[in-house]
């Protein structure tokens, strides 16, 4: 099987899940008791803390361990506003957002939250200018993707914050699901995000585990309450093993990001060229300055469904959409935002790729996907 859906979720490295049964193993004990096998649970606890602060460039206090992408996200976006709805009740979010904060968002509307949306252009990435008109005195949070998950887009995350910070007091959250481990973020006093999102899944560690991470000290009403752990601001035992392991897959990730990022805008790049020889049967929803991990095009007049079955008949997995929304039959937000043709917007497919993947693994892909072209589409292609 070649494996080209690694913004779905990636294969764990070996090393993560050797880490992962050694601590469930050795470790096993509440890192919130006070006896020896708790206080040696904690002490690797705070190691893996203090090993993903290090990576964002931020303190060891302001990382704390979520079960994923999801309740990071959602943790900064109920969190922040209902914090500091004294400084105002006005949320600045983006069209192609996850769903976990655009879902987030609408509950929020519905508690009388005022919310903008930032348009994106063809390429996906939002205006500057727009944000420039949209901030507002009473803003109390921007959040904005990094990546976007679906086709790759890369928004200005540096520029932004720039904006907010200078125009406002709201928290600037970054959705680095899909970024981090494989382009470059991290805290920058004032020319950064204030809140980083992370998940273990995507960088191959474990579903289940993630990150929320702070640039300083800041106003945050916790979802989860009881114990008291991770500051307070997450109640529950903390799962020690799903933590190391994280750490243990960042700390990969980092060591490999610039190989990785080498390797993987080659087939980007490779591929862009590739799908332009089938001429205007094909639209790129990605561009060349994107995601080098997230390649996502179209084909005309063709449901994605077909064209995903026949790569799977010749041991390729690739995707519709996002994961999360691909089982859906409407077509998606992103699709929908990028205003394509309407012959193409059934026919969307994303290739992503992961530090499993090689050059074979795309050389064979292009050679399927030729074959299925002429299938489908008679000889000439």
């Amino acid at each position: 099987m070649i494996y080209l859906d690694n913004s779905a979720t990636t294969k764990p490295h070996k090393e993560v899940l050797d880490t992962f049964v050694q601590v469930n193993e050795s470790f096993y004990a509440n890192p919130a008791s006070i006896h020896e096998a708790g206080v040696d649970a904690n002490t690797l606890l705070d190691r893996a803390r203090s090993q993903i602060a290090k990576i964002l460039h931020t303190e060891d206090k302001y990382v704390l361990f979520t079960a994923g992408g999801t309740e990071s996200n959602n943790f900064a976006i109920f969190g922040v506003p209902k914090a500091n709805t004294h400084r105002g009740k006005h949320i600045i979010t983006t069209e192609i957002e996850h769903p976990s904060i655009l879902e987030a968002i609408k509950a929020l509307q519905k508690d009388g939250y005022e919310v903008d949306y930032l348009q994106v252009d063809e390429t996906g990435v939002i205006s500057l200018e727009e944000l420039q008109q949209k901030i507002r005195k009473d803003t109390v949070l921007v959040s904005i993707m990094h990546v976007n998950n679906e086709i790759g887009a890369i928004q200005p995350i540096e520029q932004a914050a720039k904006i907010i910070h200078e125009n406002s007091r709201a928290v600037f959250h970054v959705d680095a699901v899909q970024s981090f481990g494989k382009l470059p973020i991290y805290f920058n006093a004032d020319a950064g995000p204030d809140i980083i999102s992370i998940s273990g899944h995507k960088i191959h560690g474990l579903k289940g585990s993630g990150v929320i991470a702070f640039r300083k000290k800041m106003s945050i009403i916790p979802l989860l309450l009881g114990g008291g752990q991770e500051s307070g601001l997450r109640s529950g035992t903390v799962a020690v093993p799903q933590a190391v392991a994280l750490a243990k897959a960042a700390r990969i990730a980092t060591e490999q990001l610039e190989k990785s990022m080498d390797k993987y805008r080659k087939w980007h790049n490779d591929l862009i060229k590739f799908l332009t020889e089938f001429g205007d049967n094909i639209h790129l929803l990605s561009t060349e300055d994107g995601a080098p991990h997230i390649l996502s095009f179209s084909v005309k007049d063709l449901k994605g469904e077909i064209l995903i079955n026949a790569l799977q008949n010749r041991g390729i997995i690739v995707s519709t959409s996002s994961a999360c929304s691909s089982k859906q039959k409407k077509t998606s937000h992103v699709v929908e935002a990028l205003k394509i043709d309407q012959p193409f917007k059934k026919g969307v497919i994303r290739l992503s790729f992961g530090a499993l993947n090689t050059d074979e693994d795309i050389d064979e892909f292009k050679k399927a996907f030729t074959s299925i072209m002429k299938e489908l589409k008679g000889e000439n292609y």
